[in-house]
């Protein structure tokens, strides 16, 4: 849902560098952050879970040009992210900067929670014995039979998520559950962004992207990701409800179960990245406070920082 905003501290307006996986916005958030005296605060999932870093492409300490970065490294792989527990954090670091006066540059392609932080986003109560009752029933139907289940009782839900998603299936049926409204009467709608943020997006034409996908999936095989998997599975990988489920993850763990060859998983994981990059696409290109800009121009940070002063 959204409201009005609480007039907000005096601070530096951050910048929103979001878009698609594998398009260049780590660097493009350095660069800002550089000319603009501020500090990374990430909206990437997978990249809060300490020791997950070959496989998301974490941007190692030495690579940061001194840059503090924030929400990185905060999880435990056996604890599960939120979209509620990451907003209530990163909105206290970006308000923190902000009384610091430093710039907040806020990166990442997590859909959810890019929005969580810069939209009115309330979450229904969650409720341990409900949502037991529901996880069980994934576990005993699968992911596709519950979907079904959740068009009987919200067909639009069951339209706006996946049948393969099962953790999304399971929050729906809850929220039905607990509020007797539709899980959509949760969901927040794209308003003015919270602390007037400038958001600006990357992108890159779609047969180059698919190439630097591909060359990053080989990268990351070729650098150790089998190894890094192995030893998270000795920190209570599996146990990880959304850490075990991270694409390369999941597909080194069905390696090291011989459920495929390293081939296999090699190529799952390319094909499942260019999957995620298609919905981050077209869920960006819904929000139209967005300034697209083309990652491949030489003068990109130009245009993010023109974007910036501009709005």
């Amino acid at each position: 849902m959204t409201g009005s905003f609480a007039v907000p501290a005096p601070g530096p307006r951050p910048i929103a560098v979001v878009g698609p996986t594998a398009t260049g916005k780590s660097d493009l958030a350095l660069d800002l952050a550089a000319a603009l005296g501020g500090e990374i605060v990430n909206i990437d999932a997978m990249q809060m879970y300490r020791g997950m870093d070959i496989g998301t492409a974490k941007l190692p300490v030495a690579e940061r040009r001194g840059i503090p970065h924030h929400q990185i490294d905060v999880l435990d792989v056996t604890e599960t992210a939120t979209v509620a527990g990451y907003q209530a954090r990163a909105r206290a670091d970006v308000e923190r900067l902000r009384a610091a006066g430093r710039t907040p540059v806020i990166v990442g392609g997590s859909m959810m929670y890019y929005q969580a932080l810069l939209d009115d986003w309330r979450f229904p109560a969650t409720d341990p014995q409900v949502r037991g009752r529901f996880e069980a029933r994934l576990a005993e139907i699968g992911p596709a039979a519950l979907h079904v289940e959740l068009a009987a009782v919200d067909p639009a839900a069951a339209a706006a998520i996946g049948p393969a998603d099962g953790r999304r299936i399971v929050r729906a049926l809850e929220v039905v559950t607990l509020t007797g409204e539709p899980f959509a009467a949760s969901a927040p709608r794209i308003g003015a962004p919270r602390w007037d943020t400038a958001v600006v997006a990357l992108d890159r034409d779609t047969g180059e992207l698919d190439e630097r996908i591909a060359r990053r999936t080989d990268l990351m095989f070729a650098a150790g990701l089998v190894e890094e998997v192995t030893g998270l599975v000795g920190r209570g990988l599996r146990e990880g409800v959304t850490a075990s489920r991270a694409i390369g993850y999941a597909q080194i763990l069905d390696l090291l179960d011989g459920r495929c060859t390293l081939d296999e998983a090699r190529e799952s994981t390319f094909v499942g990245t260019r999957r995620y990059v298609r919905r981050q696409r077209s869920w960006f290109r819904r929000d139209h406070r967005v300034v697209w800009l083309d990652a491949a121009r030489p003068d990109v940070a130009a245009a993010a920082l023109a974007a910036y002063v501009d709005r």
